[in-house]
């Protein structure tokens, strides 16, 4: 008979060990899970990706719902337990389910320490422990003033993810210096102007008297009597374990719930895992010491002897171009000697502190690949006298000359702990490469989960894999576009081409699609590679398309739409903006805004309303902006030599003579050019996908550039000395990115894939190669350039922005 085991709470902690238990005793427990939240396990490591938008949701759920039917877990969702019976050896729940068990698990974890400040109960104070706080900080929209109170771990990282978001951010914190738990004050100080560079405002040193306004925030004030005014306040000081549970029962409690070795209670049925417990008077609030307490559980479980030690821990933050790690202890004392490396002009520090010549803390700022090296050091206490001249300068080093990097990691323990985020070691991924036949990246990071989270394990996990298989690796073997298909985009192209497939029911014939209409990863890549490889031939899906393109408007987050007209070249006039103003007024458009690509944005029409505002602007001479499609978006231009005084060239004209060429194409991702009309580059047309430079003798082609989650400037292709040149060039070069691009690959990551040599010689070196991408490119735009707003004005997808029937309760009966 199953042995019943109830557990309390539904977070990474529980979810690792269930994942041990049921690899070392399939079968053997009958498994009842109780969670607070209304979802499935996800890893709150990511949340801090979800709140930037480098994430969603879905990407960061550990366990979805068919883990726990494939394993016979009840998972009960909003049922937190509100009652104990340890006699009848029973739980209850607040909606009055019950649940008896043999074994029971506390994983109630921690809640936020909310300061009682006056007005801390204000409507628009919000915590940050789970993904309701991640809406909640949201919804309170682009432009509005934030203020975070904390400037430790969690409260940096949703200062920096609001940031992202396009809101304007105050982190208030108490201590001098950031992070100072983690951090000594030199790398605070290099994180505080990081923050600052990033456009947030920090103010340490900072008391909080009390939170303004009336029944909801208005500002901050500071006990120095300084006001910050803003509409919310994220509370981020700190976390306390959730014992209330235990305490109420009858379990011994001090902070947390009192636990043994083996992650026993005193009471001998009842264990307590992850921030709720407190083991040797300690309470772990890092994901790795949760991991290690999950797999001794899970052991005692099934009766295999193991015991937890305590962990040692170390500290990464998840900002996105910020490199920083922390482990040990960094305070400073007479018995300890330090090794301190700076680098003002690359902004990295390294220090690390000693005692009787091993590690005893480390702290790394701006360059952190040796982090898990120097970590392994300290837990293994390792004598460091034979290195202790090239030891700051890391593992590569040692000897005085630099060793291959493949020596360094195959030198690392099989303990060392590769990935912090979910405290997985070399043993693990190396004996599971072997085991389970893995032969890339994504095996490992499904098997073992490293490198699955915030990704900055990945080269480790790669060294790894060639260490392992040797020549068996080959990190550039085809992926499959998804699971439906063993073929990878390349091949997929190739063949379409090959075979003449003309039609997405053809693809999936002939390439022999596992699915019978394939999934929301390859429908809308095939129907770009057919819309691009068959102009005029292939009648575009509107159903393979995303949200966006479907409707030809972004859907913004109250499931309203915005609205962007093309303004060609950034230039608009009287009667557009006049056209502008009116739809705003007839259709009570709550929002008019001012893009930075220079267009106007239009936001917050709902989707039966689009029709109509398509409409007046259609009349007003103005077509679809195409700022939800993977397309030509804008061409951004200067006032060039018309207007200022360091004008080379007309920078305006051009931009508008390749706007007007080029609009309508598709391409595999979204294609943003500029023209500036100098080296002043007013334009900014070195962050684009492609740009011009105007010069005295003519123009300078740039492309490959990015500005979002990646910042990078542009190469330079080559020198035009004419605007006709120019054209050409471009045209060319965005003809080879719609043939050769991957669905979804902007175009600097095309270029660095294929190389500048290849792109050189196909639109620079050969004039006649160049004249023949030029011209395909023109024959498909006499299909592309076709205004979508004037087809669904005259009935093309109607059903699309129908309202949506309402009936009565007899139609409905019937």
């Amino acid at each position: 008979m199953s042995e019943r085991l109830v557990i309390v709470g539904n977070g990474m902690a529980p979810g690792r060990m269930l994942e041990h238990l049921f690899e070392a005793a399939p079968g053997r427990f009958e498994v009842t899970i109780f969670n607070a939240e209304p979802r499935v396990n996800y890893n709150r490591l990511m949340l801090s990706p979800v709140l930037s938008g480098e994430k969603s949701y879905a990407e960061i759920i550990t366990h979805g719902d068919e883990w726990y039917a494939e394993h016979g877990v009840t998972l009960h969702k909003s049922a937190p337990v509100t009652q104990i019976d340890r006699a009848a050896k029973r739980v209850q729940s607040r909606n009055g389910l019950v649940a008896e068990y043999d074994h029971l698990v506390i994983a109630t974890g921690s809640s936020p320490f909310i300061p009682p400040v006056p007005g801390h109960q204000l409507a628009g104070v919000v915590t940050y422990r789970d993904l309701d706080d991640v809406d909640k900080m949201l919804a309170a929209g682009r432009g509005s003033s934030i203020v975070v109170i904390g400037g430790g771990l969690l409260g940096l990282e949703a200062a920096a993810g609001l940031k992202l978001r396009g809101m304007d951010v105050t982190v208030l914190h108490l201590a001098s210096t950031l992070m100072e738990r983690q951090l000594d004050p030199a790398a605070g100080y290099l994180l505080e102007k990081a923050f600052v560079d990033r456009g947030v405002r920090v103010i340490t040193q900072a008391n909080t008297k009390q939170v303004l306004g009336q029944d909801r925030v208005e500002g901050v004030e500071l006990s120095d009597g300084t006001v910050i005014a803003c509409s919310m306040v994220v509370m981020a000081v700190g976390i306390r374990p959730a014992s209330a549970l235990a305490k109420e029962s009858g379990l011994a409690v001090n902070r947390g719930i009192v636990v043994d070795d083996q992650m026993r209670t005193d009471d001998p049925h009842i264990f307590a895992l992850g921030e709720c417990a407190e083991h040797r008077g300690i309470c772990y609030g890092l994901v790795a010491p949760l991991y290690e307490m999950g797999q001794v559980l899970a052991s005692t479980l099934v009766g295999v002897p193991a015991s937890y030690q305590g962990s040692v821990t170390s500290t990464k933050l998840k900002v996105t171009g910020i490199d920083l790690f922390s482990a040990g202890d960094f305070g400073e004392g007479e018995d300890r000697e330090e090794i301190v490396l700076r680098d003002a002009s690359a902004g990295i520090y390294k220090r690390l502190v000693l005692k009787d010549d091993r590690i005893i803390g480390a702290v790394l700022y701006g360059e952190t690949s040796d982090g898990p090296w120097f970590f392994d050091l300290l837990k293994r206490g390792v004598d460091t006298r034979e290195m202790r001249d090239t030891l700051v300068f890391g593992q590569a080093y040692q000897g005085g000359t630099p060793l291959d990097p493949m020596a360094a990691v195959a030198a690392l323990p099989d303990e060392a702990e590769i990935c912090g985020c979910n405290g997985v070691c070399k043993g693990k991924i190396t004996s599971t490469i072997t085991g389970k036949g893995l032969t890339g990246l994504d095996g490992v990071r499904a098997h073992t989960k490293a490198s699955a989270s915030c990704g900055s394990c990945t080269h480790l996990v790669e060294q790894l894999l060639h260490l392992t298989l040797g020549a068996g690796y080959n990190p550039a073997a085809v992926q499959p576009m998804c699971g439906c298909t063993e073929y990878g985009h390349d091949d997929v192209r190739r063949l379409i081409i090959a075979k003449g497939l003309k039609s997405i029911p053809a693809v999936m014939q002939e390439l022999e699609w596992k699915t019978s209409c394939g999934c929301a990863k390859c429908r809308p890549a095939l129907n770009y590679y057919l819309v691009s490889d068959w102009p005029g031939e292939y009648e575009d899906d509107g159903q393979s398309r995303f949200i966006n393109e479907r409707v030809h408007a972004n859907i913004q987050k109250d499931g309203t739409y915005s609205v962007v007209p093309r303004m060609w070249g950034g230039m608009t006039n009287p009667k557009e903006l006049r056209a502008i103003a009116d739809v705003a007024d007839k259709f009570a458009i709550p929002a008019v805004k001012v893009t930075g690509g220079q267009r106007i944005d239009l936001l917050g029409v709902k989707k039966e309303d689009l029709p109509g505002v398509w409409a007046d602007l259609n009349a007003a001479g103005m077509v679809s902006g195409a700022a939800y499609a993977k397309g030509l978006r804008t061409v951004k231009t200067c006032v060039g030599s018309d207007w200022c005084r360091f004008g080379t060239q007309d920078s305006t004209g051009l931009g508008i003579r390749i706007e007007k060429f080029m609009w309508g194409a598709w391409t595999p991702a979204k294609l943003k050019l500029a023209v500036s009309g100098c080296p002043r580059n007013c334009a900014e047309a070195t962050c684009k996908d492609i740009g011009v430079i105007c010069v005295d003798s003519g123009y300078d082609i740039h492309f490959a550039g990015a500005a979002g989650l990646d910042i990078k400037g542009t190469e330079l292709l080559c020198h035009a000395n004419t605007e006709d040149e120019a054209l050409e060039i471009i045209v060319a070069l965005t003809q080879l990115y719609r043939e050769q691009g991957r669905y979804l690959e902007r175009i600097y990551k095309w270029a660095k894939r294929v190389g500048t040599p290849s792109i050189l010689a196909n639109v620079v070196d050969d004039r006649d190669k160049r004249r023949a991408y030029y011209e395909r490119f023109v024959y498909s735009q006499q299909f592309a350039q076709v205004d979508p707003w004037q087809e669904r004005v005259n009935g093309k997808d109607a059903h699309e922005f129908a309202a949506l029937a309402e009936f009565g309760m007899p139609v409905a009966a019937e």
